[in-house]
């Protein structure tokens, strides 16, 4: 059943856009006949969460199942927690209101360790224990996925499966074994947890019993003989298996506001020092045809206009340069702009070079990872300086505005002398500059010895240790034309304690968050002197996890998680790391690392034949030089009263991409849609007559600017007039009245209140402007008319006085006494403006 009564939590909250499910591509199912329901919760911000094309992958593949509904759900934020917590209303999903503990399933995506805390937020809101042996068949069962998982123990008892691996095809047989288990008894919960864990790449951490050496060393040992190992699942072709055409699109500005299509998974480097390149492998590149075709169909489905192509390394995908030219060509004529992340040093090649001049250039991201040449050999980085300087220097040449570096400290075997040519590497980079004004951002932090690397078994340096270095870089590049930014050592220390530890850790989580820790990975809300406190509480030594050098005899946490990285290759990897030797790339080499079989698992590489990718010359054509100017009225309802002005821009101009309008754009660095409003509502103001002007091509017809417009906007925006007049102008605040009608549910005016308001010749509010100048404003010149219909409802007309508009609130609020949260409730409707 739904949770009813939210609304009149989202006119409290800060963003309440991140909360209404309604975007556009949101999938919302009846629930009649359904045979399983799951809830994909992310625990971070929507904002966030939103911008995870993992989680995007599996909404996509379950919702295609007709007896599956998949919904989403994010951590609120601290004010939208509490009120949950003051209502009493459970934490629910975006698409239908939906308790989390209604679901017969909740799935958490793990992509980094500092969100783990806010994994308990969500099941606490949701009054589901936290411990899996606390739980019963009547609860939803709670499972895992995502990159953390390579080392589940930190967190195996909240759940009762982890997904190790490629998750599409495992989330569907997951759900078709529970389908099956609900409809042979359903009672039973280990029955479907043998059932799981049948399934490749589904680990079930109740299955193994966990003890400890004398020398307080973990040991696992497996409930059932033929259950020891689990081997993390891999898809052997991306091309084989869906990626969502139609993904949601989100209302409050995500982190990656653009269309994320994945190119290829894994890389073929052999970084050692990088998890993700070890427990991704093979590389699996993506069709060219297939990339075309998701782009095309999501820039229709989304109104996208900037497509970002990512993988491990984009700049290794082998028909890079064809598929950046078949997508620029299409879209180039459309303003849909091509991106991608970082390009590896040595990566640009002549032919990259000049289709990348055509990108839109922000900044351009090298992750040098070490400053002296021994230890990017150390680490297998396979670059030198002369590719770093030319990186660079290209990519300065080609336009962009800032460079940044990435490095790391603490990497094994590193020396005073590193961090010292470190440091001289950025001040040669700064010297050979081509464009002087151009900013190097520099980027530091600690090196943490991640699960299923050939680092795995090396120390992490100590936060002191950190904190020194740092300090030392920071006071040496103190200079003009550098920027410097570090990531706090004691989040790398946090991080690595949770990537290197064992089950003893998930009693100090629970601590942690009693103590209120929330959000570890936002700046403004780390709490470290709590977690101090809870690692003192819970009894746990960080220095046992963290700080000594582990034997590769020792029994590690994560060993029984089988990643298809053999223990001899990492141990090859790291003694090749103690004599600087370096392992060639494995699209060249194959390096006998153990994950390929060349029989189903193996690197797939798409190599095209480029001529036969030609794009049609049809594809790019010319623009329409002749437009006109419309004015279009629209009504803001409902729901839609929680867009803020920049959530209502993006609206609409991803509504006019989908809906095939042609507009004129203005010119310049970036092109943009000509399109102006003619006010800016505050959060929380429905209307009925909103105005906005847009030019559009000359012989489009104001009729069916209406019916496109209407086809694509989302709930509570309707278009409901569209005039073509080249002689109005954009703005009539100067001269027009404003109507309101106000409704206070709870609440009531006061009549003599107003009484009292109408007696005065005079009535000042100040305002103070940007630079700090205060302004006195007479609110009867701004009050045109202010009628009292009942106890609870009031007429307001409003006209600015010199071109400032007072917004009804704050009228309100200075005639009648009214409490805070009575006023953010009341529902406020501009009704007319004349």
């Amino acid at each position: 059943m739904a949770v009813n009564n939210i609304d009149n939590i989202l006119s409290l909250v800060e963003q309440p856009s991140r909360y209404l499910g309604s975007e556009v591509n949101a999938i919302k199912k009846d629930y009649k006949g359904l045979l399983f329901s799951v809830a994909l919760a992310f625990p971070d911000l929507y904002e966030v969460g939103t911008s995870h094309f993992g989680l995007q992958i599996l909404y996509h593949i379950l919702n295609s199942h007709q007896g599956i509904a998949a919904e989403r759900v994010f951590t609120p934020a601290a004010d939208f927690e509490a009120y949950l917590r003051s209502s009493d209303t459970p934490l629910f999903s975006l698409e239908t209101r939906r308790p989390l503990a209604d679901f017969d399933m909740i799935g958490f995506s793990l992509l980094y360790e500092l969100n783990f805390t806010n994994i308990l937020t969500m099941l606490d809101l949701a009054d589901i224990p936290f411990y899996s042996n606390q739980r019963d068949s009547s609860h939803p069962f709670i499972i895992a996925g995502g990159p953390c998982t390579c080392n589940p123990e930190t967190v195996a008892e909240i759940f009762d499966a982890i997904v190790i691996g490629d998750g599409e095809n495992v989330i569907v047989e997951m759900s078709n074994a529970w389908i099956k288990w609900k409809g042979d008894s359903g009672k039973d919960k280990e029955v479907l947890l043998k059932a799981w864990s049948q399934i490749e790449g589904v680990y079930i951490p109740s299955f193994f019993e966990e003890k400890y050496d004398e020398n307080k060393i973990q040991i696992l040992t497996p409930g059932f003989p033929d259950y020891s190992k689990i081997t993390r699942t891999i898809i052997s072709d991306l091309n084989e298996v869906p990626f969502p055409d139609k993904p949601v699109t989100p209302y409050a500005r995500p982190i990656h506001d653009r269309l994320r299509i994945e190119i290829a998974r894994g890389c073929s480097r052999g970084c050692r020092f990088c998890q993700a390149g070890m427990i991704y492998r093979p590389v699996r590149e993506r069709s060219l045809e297939n990339i075309i075709n998701i782009s095309n169909k999501s820039i229709a489905s989304t109104g996208y206009e900037d497509v970002s192509l990512l993988s491990l390394s984009t700049g290794d995908y082998c028909s890079l340069s064809s598929l950046l030219e078949r997508l620029m060509a299409m879209y180039e004529s459309q303003h849909i702009a091509v991106s991608f992340p970082s390009l590896r040093a040595g990566a640009l090649t002549p032919e990259l070079v000049n289709l990348v001049k055509k990108v839109r250039k922000t900044g351009f991201t090298i992750a040098p990872e070490a400053g002296s040449q021994r230890l990017r050999d150390v680490i297998n980085k396979n670059i030198n300086e002369e590719d770093i300087v030319h990186s660079v220097n290209t990519a300065l040449s080609m336009g962009w505005q800032s460079i940044k570096l990435y490095f790391m400290i603490g990497l094994p075997t590193e020396t005073d002398d590193d961090i010292k040519e470190l440091i001289e590497l950025v001040y040669r980079l700064r010297k050979s500059r081509i464009r002087k004004s151009s900013a190097i951002n520099v980027s530091v932090s600690t090196f943490i010895p991640k699960a299923h690397t050939p680092f795995q078994w090396y120390p992490q340096i100590s936060l002191e240790e950190s904190e020194e270095k740092i300090r030392l870089i920071k006071n040496k590049l103190n200079i003009s034309g550098i920027n410097f930014k570090w990531q706090n050592p004691k989040v790398s220390f946090l991080e690595g304690l949770w990537a290197r530890g064992d089950r003893r850790l998930n009693s100090l989580l629970v601590t942690a968050y009693e103590k209120g820790c929330r959000f570890d990975g936002w700046s403004d809300r780390f709490r470290f002197d709590l977690w101090e406190e809870a690692i003192s509480s819970a009894g746990i030594d960080p220095a046992f996890y963290l700080f000594r050098k582990r034997s590769t005899s020792e029994p590690l946490p994560w060993d029984h998680i089988d990643a298809r990285v053999t223990k001899e290759f990492l141990i090859s990897e790291s003694d090749k790391a103690l004599l600087a030797k370096t392992s060639d790339d494995c699209r060249n080499t194959c390096n006998s690392c153990g994950v390929c079989d060349f029989a189903g698992i193996e690197p797939k590489f798409c190599r095209n034949n480029y001529e036969a990718l030609k794009v049609n010359p049809e594809i790019s054509a010319p623009e329409n030089t002749n437009f006109k100017k419309l004015r279009i009225t629209f009504c803001k309802k409902d729901t839609a009263k929680y867009f803020g002005h920049l959530e209502m821009i993006n609206i609409f101009l991803r509504a006019i991409r989908r809906s095939g309008i042609e507009v004129a754009y203005s010119q310049g660095f970036h092109p943009m849609p000509k399109i102006s409003f003619e006010d800016t509502l505050p959060i929380g103001i429905e209307s009925l007559c909103e105005t906005l002007y847009l030019y559009v091509a000359a012989d489009t017809q104001a009729f069916l600017i209406i019916q496109k417009l209407n086809e694509q906007l989302p709930e509570g925006l309707s278009v409901l007039n569209c005039v073509e007049n080249q002689n109005f102008k954009d703005n009539k605040l100067k001269t027009s009245i404003h109507s309101y009608e106000v409704i206070l549910d709870p609440g009531s005016f006061d009549k003599n209140s107003l009484e009292l308001f109408e007696k005065k010749t005079e009535a000042f509010i100040e305002r103070t402007n940007k630079k700090g100048l205060i302004k006195k404003i007479d609110l009867k010149k701004i009050i045109s008319s202010i009628n009292l219909i009942s106890s609870s409802k009031l007429e307001l007309a409003l006209s600015p006085d010199s071109g400032i508009m007072i917004r009804p609130a704050e009228i309100i609020k200075n005639i009648f006494v009214i409490s805070e949260n009575n006023l953010k409730t009341a529902r406020i409707v501009k009704i007319s403006v004349s």
